[in-house]
């Protein structure tokens, strides 16, 4: 069996019928696992699921909004009952409703970005963790980003709660390795995504960032998901509460 096989593995990603999430569950799928796909459409879902399918591949369709506590524990219930216990996580979904200076960012933007991105994935570890331990032990993958490990003048609500995703893994890695269960982060650089559209699309943006990264181009959603791949199966069986840089080579270059 290859080293990188997740095959029979039941792996729940928040945030993927776009974008990174979209890309680890393909690839996640290829590897055999049993992936469940989820964000707030439903049938936006189901379509992803389909389409997985088509290939021959494992999925099923469940909708979840990361603001609400009760569907985070619909989600892991329902995985549960069609699929049995969670073996990897992948917390994905994040949300950054405003872009500007934090002097000036609203109360309710700031309380939605720490509750979001921070809350929803200490929640949904509490929720699936316990399970995760029963059968052995698993992955938990949370999606961060280089904003977490940098100063920033515009994103700097989104950047903190990122930069709390490694001390969420690191905390979590601590507390569960003695039950096998490895937790780890991911820190993409600017990814062609919907999510980070405003700032590619932008071609002064665009130019001002590729020009500090090596390899003079901006990273596709597939880059990240090998790595997730790596971070879900046995080859990365003994790397745990760490942060994996994905970014051109961006940070170590500006």
């Amino acid at each position: 069996m290859s080293l990188f096989s997740l095959k029979g593995k039941v792996v729940i990603i928040t945030g993927s019928t776009k974008g990174i999430g979209l890309a680890i569950a393909n690839r996640m799928a290829e590897q055999g696992a049993r992936v469940v796909i989820s964000s707030r459409n439903q049938d936006a879902c189901d379509e992803v699921a389909a389409a997985i399918r088509e290939k021959g591949f494992e999925a099923i369709a469940i909708a979840c909004n990361i603001n609400y506590t009760e569907q985070l524990q619909e989600l892991v219930t329902k995985t549960e009952e069609q699929l049995g216990k969670v073996n990897v996580l992948v917390c994905n979904a994040a949300l950054n409703p405003y872009f500007g200076p934090s002097q000036d960012i609203p109360d309710a933007a700031f309380d939605k970005v720490m509750h979001a991105n921070i809350g929803s994935v200490h929640r949904l570890c509490q929720r699936v963790l316990p399970g995760m331990a029963e059968t052995g032990g698993g992955a938990v993958i949370i999606v961060s980003s280089i904003g977490g490990l940098k100063g920033t003048d515009a994103l700097g609500a989104y950047a903190i709660s990122k930069a709390a995703d490694m001390q969420i893994a690191r905390n979590l890695a601590v507390e569960w390795g003695p039950k096998n269960i490895r937790v780890n982060c991911i820190a993409p650089g600017l990814i062609r995504t919907d999510f980070a559209k405003a700032l590619w699309e932008n071609p002064e943006i665009y130019e001002a960032t590729v020009s500090k990264y090596p390899l003079r181009r901006i990273g596709e959603p597939d880059e990240i998901a090998g790595a997730a791949v790596f971070l879900a199966s046995d080859a990365g069986s003994f790397t745990t509460g760490q942060t994996i840089v994905i970014d051109g080579g961006g940070t170590i270059a500006s």
